[in-house]
This record gives C-alpha cells, sequence and structure tokens, in this order.
C-alpha cells in the first residue's frame, strides 16, 4: 500500500490564490497547486490489512462540516527553512477533527504522531535556502488571507514516495454533516 495520510481539500479558488505566490525565492520547489492539501493525520507506509482498518475506521467519525481560511504565511525549520507554508485561521472544527483522527489511528495500532499539529498547506520544499531569503520573501508578502471557504469531507490520500511530495490520490471520501448557517461555497 502506498503512503497514506488523511486531509483536507483545498477548494480551486483557493489553490488558484495560492499558486499566485510561487516564484521568488532561490532554492525553493514549489508544490503544484493540484496537491494543495491540509494534512490532518499522518499514517504513513502500512500493509494492507492496516490500511483497510484505518479506511474503514475513519467511516465512524461523524461531525459537521466547517469554514476554513488562509491567514497568512510562515515557514518551518527556523534558522535552515525547510517549508514555506500558508497558514490556517484558527478552527476549533478542525483541531477537534483533527484530534479525532489521532485517536481513531492510535485504535488501530499506529504510534502517536510525534510533531504538533499545525494546521497549514505547504507551498514550497527550500533546499539551501537562507533565513534571510524567507523573510525577505515573507515580508513582501504581509496579507495573504483568502475567503473563507467551506469543508465538506475530509479524505483519505495516498502518495507515491517522490521528492516533494505528490501526485496526492483521493483513497476515500468522508463526508461532514451540512450545517444550516453558512453563506461560503462547498468543496
Amino acid at each position: 500500500m502506498p503512503r497514506l495520510f488523511t486531509g483536507l481539500e483545498i477548494p480551486e479558488n483557493v489553490m488558484n490564490e495560492l499558486s499566485l505566490l510561487r516564484g521568488g525565492l532561490r532554492g525553493a520547489r514549489w508544490i503544484e497547486p493540484e496537491n494543495y492539501h491540509i494534512t490532518l493525520r499522518f499514517i504513513g507506509d502500512i500493509d494492507d490489512a492496516a490500511a483497510r482498518d484505518a479506511e474503514d475506521i475513519l467511516a465512524e467519525v461523524r461531525r459537521s462540516g466547517f469554514e476554513l481560511c488562509i491567514d497568512g504565511l510562515s515557514s518551518f525549520g527556523g534558522r535552515k527553512p525547510r517549508a514555506l507554508v500558508a497558514l490556517l485561521g484558527p478552527s476549533p472544527a478542525m483541531m477537534e477533527l483533527q484530534a479525532e483522527h489521532e485517536r481513531l489511528m492510535r485504535r488501530v495500532g499506529l504510534e502517536p504522531e510525534g510533531r504538533k499539529f499545525t494546521p497549514h498547506v505547504t507551498l514550497a520544499r527550500l533546499r539551501d535556502t537562507s533565513s534571510m531569503e524567507v523573510a525577505d520573501y515573507l515580508s513582501a508578502r504581509p496579507m495573504v488571507r483568502s475567503q473563507p471557504f467551506r469543508v465538506s469531507r475530509f479524505v483519505l490520500f495516498s502518495s507515491r514516495a517522490s521528492t516533494g511530495g505528490g501526485p496526492y490520490v483521493v483513497e476515500a471520501a468522508y463526508p461532514l454533516a451540512a450545517t444550516l448557517s453558512s453563506n461560503a461555497g462547498t468543496l
């Protein structure tokens, strides 16, 4: 089975907005816009039986849809930056969904995720890019914010081992319950 993770898809209009940020940063390997996503729980390389267990248990999730928005740019890696990312605005519903994915993956026998969950969309992987170059790039783009978008499902993604991630394939999709009050478009 390929490498698996759960995540949220990015609507096309937000993909297009984020793709306009490509370029202008030495050492950046830009992610293709069709591969933009928000990882909720990295599962990893697991055997077929464990993959079926993960796919089945995710169907137990019963949550309502919610809204998200891109709210700024940042980088991961500190003094040795390794990724340029778009951050998500605060969302208790997303945090609860991610925590539930963590609990469910532990129930099927997977090790706990070792990293703190920081909701983001990876825009570029960085190689030999200085922290000063990243700071300059970020300071030239201080007001990156998308319109709110509706999340109506989460997905189980697969990926093949590759440099820089992708292509990602939706292996299973899990709907979130509709809510009555929303003016945003749906995914």
